[in-house]
């Protein structure tokens, strides 16, 4: 488990434009290879990690509709499968007419490896939504608050 709070972590750097554009692109192209028969709502997501790798991932649904994994945390999966841990930005796609932002699981997992990390939303139309996950999830829970409920 990552150790760190929300007060310790200094906010990420903001994106280039080259690195906002790879992002945009790899959660696009994710977006792409999405399964979801039941929702039909196709969604990319990328994430740049403090020290420059990217990974992407896209939601993956199923007929019991509690196991689905979305594309935020299946990119969050396939970062710490790398071995990373610290997440800069997240960049999200979604063809659709306005920008949509993470779910509140997602929100949750994206603040475990990025407290203050840029979050971009992108869809079809000229729309953006430019934010950070401690201004998603004010509040979040965290490693102190657990540490805070086990200590006398």
């Amino acid at each position: 488990m990552t150790e760190h709070s929300h007060s310790q972590v200094s906010p990420a750097a903001p994106l280039t434009k080259e690195e906002l554009q790879r992002l945009y692109s790899a959660a696009t192209a994710a977006s792409h290879l999405s399964y979801s028969p039941y929702s039909k709502f196709p969604v990319g997501a990328a994430i740049l990690t403090r020290d420059g790798e990217m990974y992407s991932g896209t939601n993956v649904e199923n007929v019991s509709f509690g196991l689905t994994i979305c594309a935020e945390r299946n990119a969050v999966a396939q970062m710490v499968a790398a071995g990373r841990r610290e997440i800069r930005a997240v960049v999200v796609y979604t063809p659709t007419v306005t920008p949509t932002t993470p779910c509140g699981a997602c929100r949750q997992v994206l603040a475990e490896f990025g407290p203050t990390a840029a979050v971009h939303c992108f869809c079809d139309a000229p729309a953006e939504v430019g934010t950070s996950i401690d201004k998603l999830l004010p509040s979040a829970f965290t490693v102190g608050d657990l540490h805070r409920a086990t200590t006398p």
